[in-house]
C-alpha cells in the first residue's frame, strides 16, 4: 500500500494535520507508544495551548514567514477549533501573561484521538532512513512504508526523554536544506563563580523584572541547585547568547521607600529573608537598620534593582523545552509548508526555525503550520 500522507511526529503539528485530512490514507509514524507525549506534559499537565498576544514578535525567527503561518490560522481559529470540538481553554496570567491552559492535557490528547481515528498509527515506531523515487519509502525499525507525500512534524532535539531525535534534520539534509544549529532553549541557566550563591537558594522564587538583549520580562525567577530557572528565565534563554543578563529583584517598587525604615534590611524589604541574607552575604553587606546604610552601603544595595550577571551556560536539551535554530525557513514555502527543494516533501512545527517564547506560542505556530500544510494538501 501506499499511503496518500505519511506524517512522522505524532506531537501538536502531527496531530493537528491528521485531524484535517479526513478524507485521505493516511498514517502517523510516532517514536512513542502513545501520542502526544510533549502535550502531555505541557504546562503542568494542564497544556498551555495559546496565547491571546500571539504575534511575530513573539518568536525568534523570519518575522514573515512566522506572521504569514499564523495569519492563516490565528489564536481566535484555534480556540474556536478547540471549543467546537470540546476543548475550553481559558487565561490563566499568573505565569505568562495571556497564556490559555486547558483543562487538562489529557483532554487535547482525546480529542486528536477522535480526530484522528481515520489514521493508521505506526506507534513505538523509529524512522532510520528516507529514499524518494516515485514516492517516499520510510524506512523504520519495524516496517516499511510507502507515501506520495511525506511530513515532518517530529519537532527537535528537547525532551530526549520523549523520543525527541534529529530525524527532521537528517531528512533536511538528505534533501539538500540547510539546518541552523540545533540548541536548547526555554531552558535554565547555570551560572559562574560569582552567583554560586544563587546555588544555596534552591526552591527559592521571585517575582521579576529581567532584561536581555532589549527585551523584558516581567514573571517569575526561580533559583535551582545548577543555577536558575522559572518563566523569567526559560524566555531569557531564548536570546541570551553571550553578556549580561540584568534582573530587578523589586518590581514596580520604588527602593527609596524603604530606606528610612529602622528594621534589619531582611526584615524592611518586601524579599524572602532567605533571598535577602544570601544576597547580602554575596554583595558583603551586614543585615543592619536599613536607615543607617552610608553612602557605599547604599549603592550596594540599589543593586538589587539593576544586579547583572552573565551565565555559565544553561542545562542541556534534556531540560530544555524547546529548540532553537532548525531548518532555514528560506527554504520553505510559507504558505503551504513545502520544501521549495523536494516536491511533496513538508517540514512544520518545532523543527523549523521558528521559536516562540514562553506561554502558547510554541503550540498555536504548531498548530498554525499544520493548518497552512494541510489546506496545500487538500
Amino acid at each position: 500500500m501506499v499511503y496518500d500522507v505519511a506524517i512522522i511526529g505524532a506531537g501538536a503539528s502531527g496531530l493537528m494535520l491528521a485531524a484535517q485530512l479526513k478524507d485521505l490514507n493516511i498514517c502517523l509514524i510516532d517514536t512513542n507508544e502513545t501520542i502526544g507525549a510533549k502535550i502531555k506534559v505541557s504546562g503542568g499537565g494542564k497544556c498551555n495551548i495559546t496565547n491571546k498576544y500571539v504575534n511575530s514578535e513573539h518568536y525568534l525567527g523570519c518575522k514573515e514567514f512566522v506572521q504569514t503561518v499564523l495569519d492563516g490560522f490565528d489564536n481566535q481559529a484555534l480556540l474556536k477549533f478547540l471549543n467546537q470540538n470540546g476543548v475550553t481553554p481559558k487565561i490563566h496570567e499568573k505565569i505568562i501573561k495571556g497564556t490559555y491552559f486547558c483543562n487538562s492535557s489529557n483532554e487535547v490528547i482525546a480529542m486528536f484521538k477522535r480526530l484522528t481515528a481515520h489514521c493508521e498509527y505506526y506507534l513505538n515506531t523509529q524512522v532510520n532512513e528516507v529514499t524518494f523515487t516515485n514516492e517516499f519509502t520510510l524506512y523504520t525499525n519495524k516496517h516499511l512504508i510507502k507515501a506520495k507525500r511525506l511530513v515532518v512534524a517530529s519537532g527537535g532535539l528537547s525532551y530526549s526523554s520523549l523520543g525527541a531525535s534529529s530525524i527532521a534534520f537528517d531528512i533536511a539534509k538528505q534533501f539538500g536544506h540547510t539546518v541552523k544549529t540545533p540548541v536548547p532553549a526555554l531552558v535554565g541557566l547555570t551560572v559562574q563563580k560569582e552567583q554560586f550563591w544563587f546555588k544555596n537558594l534552591s526552591g527559592v522564587s521571585l517575582w521579576v523584572n529581567l532584561f536581555v538583549e532589549n527585551k523584558r520580562f516581567e514573571a517569575s525567577l526561580l533559583f535551582a541547585h545548577k543555577g536558575c530557572s522559572g518563566p523569567a528565565i526559560l524566555n531569557a534563554s531564548l536570546y541570551w547568547q553571550k553578556g549580561l543578563i540584568g534582573i530587578d529583584f523589586l518590581p514596580n517598587k520604588r527602593l527609596e521607600l524603604f530606606l528610612k525604615s529602622n528594621k534589619l534590611i531582611s526584615s524592611a524589604l518586601p524579599l524572602p529573608k532567605r533571598f535577602i541574607q544570601e544576597f547580602l552575604n554575596a554583595m558583603g553587606l551586614k543585615d543592619k537598620p536599613i536607615s543607617q546604610l552610608n553612602k557605599d552601603e547604599l549603592m550596594t544595595l540599589k543593586k538589587l534593582k539593576q544586579y547583572e550577571f552573565a551565565p555559565a551556560g544553561h542545562f542541556g536539551f534534556s531540560k530544555a523545552e524547546v529548540t532553537k535554530g532548525g531548518i532555514c525557513t528560506d527554504e520553505i514555502k510559507m504558505q503551504s509548508m513545502q520544501s521549495k527543494l523536494q516536491p511533496n516533501l513538508y517540514f512544520i512545527g518545532e523543527c523549523l526555525d521558528v521559536t516562540g517564547q514562553l506561554g502558547g506560542y510554541n503550540f498555536q505556530f504548531a498548530f498554525s503550520s499544520a493548518v497552512s500544510c494541510a489546506k496545500n494538501i487538500k
